[in-house]
């Protein structure tokens, strides 16, 4: 045996085997602090995950939102008063809990408020007081929903069908924030005027791509700045909340998934998806927590399947409608 091979086979003795060569396996140190159990839909949505939210917050002292915004909907019932949650985390029903709208979730301001506005009137209370918005969560603004329905009809006249999303300009604004043109609630709370000029240039950008697109942009600006009012006592650094919610007192955290697996813009049916991770990976970027903080994740199903929209659809049945002959007798 050369001096070479001899050296290379005894560094090879010495060095540790590699997992699933034979070798032991280096066990990964359990991370101290919390864990945070999940919620997600296994399907195409609507599987009731609402109700194991409320099931599971319950017990929960924070609850999070980690992406989506308010196209899907939640409904909870308690003491036999329906509550329909589109932005807000399912949680917010529970008196004790804090309720996080996480960097992942995009929200549009009127329809938060307006959310808030309907549960308020069915019993829900104090709800600004235990609900926190992450300063990194991206805005939709009434453009980006005008832009949604203008897309739908464009992909209608181009390709003869539509996507079929809510039209609440979820995808328009993912858009722009992939194309980091977005704009997100601390540049809100910062320099308005700053704000105010981003603001017009993506209005812009917009109304070159669709010129039947209208703006009124001072009134929007306008409105937009009595909501940073209103939310700013809300808004924290969300990554740091979480880090001292995972890493403080033993606290229950729950986070509750929207959408769900088989809509997910990278593991779903493409392209009739959502514009975010729907799927475990999305609590990790749309929240700021290490894979590791992941506990038990619970995948929601219901005997029978649906979906909002068009798309594929194994289970589809087209001859409801069939006559079958009478039997002979």
């Amino acid at each position: 045996m050369s001096s070479t091979r001899a050296a290379t086979a005894a560094s090879n003795d010495r060095a540790p085997h590699p997992a699933g060569a034979g070798g032991l396996k280096r066990l990964r140190s359990e991370p101290g602090g919390n864990r945070v159990t999940v919620v997600l839909g296994s399907q195409w949505g609507d599987e009731g995950k609402g109700k194991v939210v409320d099931l599971l917050a319950t017990e929960a002292d924070v609850v999070c939102r980690c992406q989506g915004g308010n196209n899907a909907g939640h409904t909870v019932v308690v003491d036999g008063k329906e509550y329909d949650f589109h932005l807000f985390p399912s949680g917010i029903i529970n008196p004790k809990a804090i309720s996080l709208i996480g960097n992942g979730v995009v929200i549009h301001l009127p329809g938060l408020f307006e959310e808030a506005e309907k549960n308020e009137k069915k019993g829900l209370r104090d709800w600004e007081k235990r609900l926190i918005i992450s300063d990194r969560a991206h805005i939709v603004f009434d453009f980006h929903q005008a832009v949604d329905g203008l897309q739908e009809v464009q992909r209608q006249a181009q390709e003869g069908k539509n996507i079929g999303t809510t039209k609440k300009g979820i995808g328009p604004t993912y858009s722009s924030k992939a194309a980091r043109t977005g704009l997100r609630i601390c540049d809100l709370l910062s320099d308005f005027d700053e704000f105010s000029s981003r603001f017009k240039n993506l209005a812009h950008q917009y109304k070159s791509m669709f010129p039947s697109l209208e703006v009124d942009t001072e009134g929007q600006l306008k409105k937009l700045k009595g909501y940073a009012e209103k939310i700013r006592p809300m808004v924290r650094d969300g990554v740091y909340f979480m880090y001292e919610a995972l890493h403080g007192s033993p606290k229950k955290i729950l986070v509750e998934g929207a959408n769900a697996a088989l809509l997910d813009i990278d593991f779903g049916t493409y392209p009739f998806v959502t514009s975010s991770n729907c799927t475990v990976g999305g609590v990790c970027t749309g929240l700021g927590i290490p894979p590791q903080y992941i506990g038990e994740v619970y995948g929601v199903v219901k005997a029978y399947t649906t979906r909002v929209g068009i798309g594929a659809f194994p289970t589809e049945q087209i001859n409801v409608g069939l006559v079958l002959p009478k039997a002979k007798t």
